[in-house]
């Protein structure tokens, strides 16, 4: 039975449809970053940039550098969907990618975590074996078919990504809608469409309708009955987050993806209507199947478990931040505060209090007033930078944060020497003071 469903060999028409798509949205991606001064305003004009815990060494290049860093990877898109040295296009893509989502979080976005892995994997696809410059180059290479577990991986990572979108939006401030109408109140100004996004009916709406597409969609796509319904549904939804929230390639990404849920026949017509069907389905079991297997096993683990770590972590994410990212997490909170650092000097009792805009971006300082492992690692920086002039210092921080429209409470243990204190991703901070979240209830619209 598993070895029918894996190892069968199908059309790989979703598959080269797929890979086009995908490439044309990664060079948009990155080439979009170039023309709208993404890169300029997150990656040069910093000073530093915030990365990944751990990853400090991770910086952006010098100079215009960052810029064809940027080009290269889109021009790496272009490859990838003209299909031409396809395997080194994908592997050279990924790392590039990974590396500009470690080396900077101000801006981060889970659909370039998502971008990461779906490159991870096509890397290990045969995705270029039809309708590519490397089949024209080596006509041997081609073939009409792939192994059906290239299909049924992107079918599980969907869902896994869209069940644990709807399992983070069954709590209070999604269901009561106070989180909701925080943020349709930013899109108040958006044409067309603001005044609206404010009516009640829009709001509930967007309550209800918002868990049950993420927790139905992978499902109604499958079964044949649903799944035309289940396209169009997807269709509206992607594209009124695409107007609504301007998130990027991110919703047209999501409806690429449907190609692996539609017969491989009605997609080769579509697309190929010239491509030869392939429909032998016979079954080839791999050589390596049990290694295979395993990985496979070992990466949707990770995937299962990374969204829910933030349980075993002392009080909400949504007050910590720990456990928040790598989760499915989206669209979840409203974070607003403002923050103080002084630097006291060991020996002599000096206290100096830090003007933080001399420092970081407007961007860069709303998280560092918001977010716990900002607020470190900023105390790390300033104590890296009095002890190259000689000075061994304690570093303070005061930070008063609103979550979803609560009133403003301290976020930092103010008498704790951050510069004294370590970071850990496996366990809760004692420095974050207790949430109380519970019990301190917004107020809701009249």
């Amino acid at each position: 039975m598993l070895n029918r469903l894996l190892f069968r060999r199908i059309d790989n028409t979703p598959l080269i449809i797929f890979r086009i798509f995908f490439g044309v949205l990664i060079s948009l991606e990155c080439y979009g970053a170039i023309v709208t001064g993404w890169i300029r305003r997150v990656l040069v004009e910093p000073d530093f940039t915030f990365t990944f815990i751990g990853f400090e060494w991770l910086q952006p290049l010098p100079g215009n550098g960052m810029y064809f860093y940027f080009f290269i990877m889109g021009t790496l898109g272009i490859l990838i969907t003209l299909g031409y040295r396809y395997r080194w296009s994908m592997i050279a893509f990924t790392i590039m990618w990974t590396g500009v989502y470690l080396m900077q979080k101000s801006s981060y976005n889970n659909h370039y975590y998502l971008l990461i892995l779906i490159s991870f994997l096509m890397c290990f696809f045969p995705a270029s074996r039809s309708h590519s410059l490397d089949v024209r180059r080596r006509p041997e290479l081609k073939t009409d078919s792939m192994y059906a577990y290239v299909k049924w991986i992107f079918v599980l990572q969907l869902l896994i990504v869209y069940t644990y979108a709807a399992l983070a939006k069954c709590y209070a401030d999604w269901l009561d809608t106070t989180f909701i109408e925080l943020l349709m109140s930013a899109k108040k100004s958006r044409p067309l469409i603001g005044e609206l996004l404010q009516h009640p009916i829009v709001i509930h709406s967007i309550r209800i309708f918002g868990i049950a597409f993420d927790l139905l969609i992978i499902p109604a796509l499958l079964w044949h009955r649903t799944r035309v319904f289940a396209f169009i549904c997807a269709i509206f939804f992607h594209l009124f987050n695409s107007y609504v929230f301007q998130i990027g390639i991110f919703p047209y990404l999501a409806l690429a993806f449907t190609v692996f849920f539609f017969e491989a026949e009605t997609i080769r017509r579509v697309f190929f209507p010239r491509k030869v069907a392939y429909t032998l389905n016979e079954i080839r079991i791999p050589s390596k199947h049990r290694w295979m297997l395993a990985a496979g096993v070992i990466y949707f683990t990770v995937q299962l478990l990374l969204p829910v770590r933030h349980h075993f972590f002392k009080d909400d994410v949504l007050w910590t931040e720990e456990g928040h990212r790598l989760s499915w997490r989206m669209m979840l909170r409203s974070r607003k505060g403002n923050i103080s650092f002084k630097v006291v000097n060991k020996a002599n009792g000096k206290s100096t209090a830090i003007s933080v805009d001399d420092y970081v971006t407007r961007k860069q300082k709303r998280m560092l007033a918001t977010h716990p492992d900002f607020i470190w690692q900023f105390a790390q920086r300033l104590k890296h930078e009095y002890a190259s002039k000689g000075e061994d210092v304690a570093v303070y921080a005061n930070a008063l944060v609103s979550v979803n429209g609560r009133p403003l409470r301290r976020l930092i243990d103010p008498n704790t020497d951050l510069a004294a204190e370590k970071w850990s991703h496996l366990r809760h901070h004692e420095w974050i003071l207790p949430s109380k979240l519970k019990i301190q209830r917004p107020k809701t619209r009249d």
